[in-house]
């Protein structure tokens, strides 16, 4: 007879065996993320043209790193950062609720099968291949599935040691709820979702369950029960990690969470005889009972039954999924003092750092979006004279200066951040890249605001240019213009698609046009044709001209890795 000690010490290795198969998985989805960041990335942002596409995407994602809220939290993290339409992630999400399902057969088989001789050469091929540094990150991978099989082996152990089919107590507690009564099932249903959002694993829950069910104590329609609440349970990760994100990402998330609960009102509407099909599939009699080693298999079935055909009854409405979802989280109107916020980067939605340098990567082009903008600005001011309208454009550049020096340190602190990770060369460069990038941006908001600042000084003065003057200042700052808009094109496209010699010709005429107009200020301030304070404040905006087109320039070199 077992005592309470026995009993203790069981739970702890079975809390234990829990623990170590969250950390497992947890470490065999980072390291295949980091294998594959790149990859997944591309196949994300490029293999959802259509439903079924991003449907099947979001199957393949999961199955390979094992984690549904991985995939989930990655999609939201894309749709944060604009790769991803609502749609697009909406069919994503579907296919990663059916990739989930291989995690229950991965389980089942624990239970059915003694894995014990694939951990120990896994644990030993991945400890050598961590020393060995290039490798570690398939050592990673290895350790995390040794972890996960020893877990398995560990629950079913565990599950044999406490005997809970002969426990008069425990058969007679789980005996006590009428399976026959929606009510209990609902309950369970409940319970399985809390404690899936409390844990945040729906593997652990899946476990747990397997585990009950194995031993014949949990009747099957309470398991499965369980396994709806954590379909449910498993969407408050996307939605904690979306609290903090853009609207689009939060919506995302929200979609999620409508989908796994439409399934849910439908499989409880036709609970009984959905499950009692999905026994027949197995050959196993709920009615009979006995055959507890069939129940894995069961609610491995049910899990894969009940994914696939939600998504087929719901894919073909994903626009209407979108319309609500958008209607129940409306856009918000930005306030003005808002719109320095990053558009891309959200930190509580890092991941991997090839998807977090690839949210820094759109806020970078967003921040040379910004800067164009703000010279735009600076146009309009040297064309403006009215006194009220001067000051409105000048107070404006001086908001988005300020705007400039936030976005740097933020986004540089984001990479920082990033940095902090073990992180490939090619992203270590990319990170160093980028770090280039923001700090002259910044520096090409700086200029912007020296043009303005030297332009109000103009105003001040009550002194205009002459209009050969005007049109050489318009000419320059059309070359700066045109060079601001190559810089864009080469930082929001792919490196290969661009030539870094459309750059450095238009430096080169920035340059050319300086000399000239430096020359010619010179001889007109000797022969009169204007003052000679007329003629230093027109030559600064001409030399500002000129910064800002090196400023370019180093930022498209930064971006060619050069």
């Amino acid at each position: 007879m077992e005592t309470s000690q026995d009993y203790l010490m069981v739970s702890m290795k079975l809390l234990g065996a829990l623990g170590l198969l969250i950390y497992g998985m947890r470490m065999m989805s980072d390291a295949l993320q980091k294998m594959a960041g790149p990859q997944l990335r591309h196949i994300l942002a490029r293999m959802t043209t259509n439903r079924l596409t991003g449907m099947l995407t979001g199957t393949f994602v999961t199955c390979a790193v094992q984690s549904s809220s991985a995939t989930t939290v990655m999609t939201v993290s894309f749709v944060s950062a604009g790769l991803l339409t609502l749609s697009q992630a909406i069919s994503v999400i579907m296919g990663a609720n059916i990739g989930t399902t291989l995690t229950a057969w991965i389980m089942t088989l624990g239970y059915n099968v003694d894995l014990t001789n694939v951990v120990f050469p896994a644990f030993t091929i991945g400890i050598i291949l961590i020393y060995m540094k290039r490798h570690r990150i398939v050592g990673d991978f290895l350790f995390g599935i040794a972890f996960m099989f020893l877990s398995l082996v560990m629950l079913s152990s565990a599950g044999k040691e406490l005997d809970l089919e002969h426990n008069a107590d425990v058969v007679a507690f789980f005996a006590s709820f009428d399976t026959d009564s929606y009510w209990t099932i609902l309950a369970f249903l409940g319970i399985g979702t809390l404690i899936t959002c409390i844990v945040q694993s729906s593997a652990a829950v899946m476990a747990i369950t397997i585990l009950l069910c194995s031993t014949g104590v949990l009747p099957i329609y309470l398991g499965i029960a369980l396994v709806m609440g954590e379909n449910i349970g498993t969407t408050a990760t996307a939605n904690l990690a979306a609290l903090g994100a853009n609207t689009q990402a939060r919506r995302a998330a929200l979609a999620h969470l409508l989908f796994n609960v439409f399934g849910v009102v439908w499989v409880l509407c036709v609970f009984y005889p959905f499950v009692n099909l999905v026994c027949q599939l197995v050959g196993y009699d709920p009615a009979a009972g006995g055959q507890a080693a069939r129940l894995p298999v069961v609610l491995a079935m049910f899990h894969t039954c009940f994914n696939v055909t939600n998504t087929a009854l719901l894919i073909g409405f994903i626009p209407w999924m979108e319309r609500a979802v958008c209607w129940l989280l409306p856009e918000k109107t930005e306030q003005q003092d808002e719109e320095f916020r990053l558009r891309h980067i959200q930190a509580n939605l890092m991941q991997t750092p090839e998807i977090s340098v690839l949210q820094a990567q759109k806020e970078t082009a967003h921040f040379g979006q910004r800067v164009q903008q703000m010279f735009g600005l600076v146009s309009r001011l040297a064309d403006e004279h009215d006194g009220q309208q001067f000051a409105r454009l000048f107070s404006q550049i001086e908001q988005q200066e300020d705007y400039t020096d936030r976005m740097e340190i933020e986004i540089a602190s984001f990479l920082e951040q990033v940095s902090e990770n073990h992180l490939s060369d090619e992203t270590k460069a990319k990170v160093r890249q980028m770090l280039r990038e923001v700090g002259e941006l910044e520096s090409i908001g700086d200029a912007c605001y020296n043009l303005a600042r030297t332009l109000s000084r103009r105003n001040d003065s009550g002194k205009s240019f002459p209009p050969r003057l005007d049109e050489q200042l318009h000419e320059m700052m059309g070359l700066c213009d045109k060079a601001l808009r190559q810089m864009n094109i080469v930082i929001t496209g792919h490196r290969h698609q661009h030539d870094i010699r459309e750059t450095f010709r238009l430096e080169n005429e920035i340059n050319l046009l300086r000399q000239r107009l430096k020359a010619d200020n010179i001889r007109a301030v000797n022969e009169r044709e204007y003052d000679y304070a007329i003629g230093t404040t027109y030559i600064d905006l001409i030399n500002e001209c000129e910064k800002l087109g090196d400023y370019v320039v180093n930022v498209v070199q930064a971006r060619f890795g050069k």
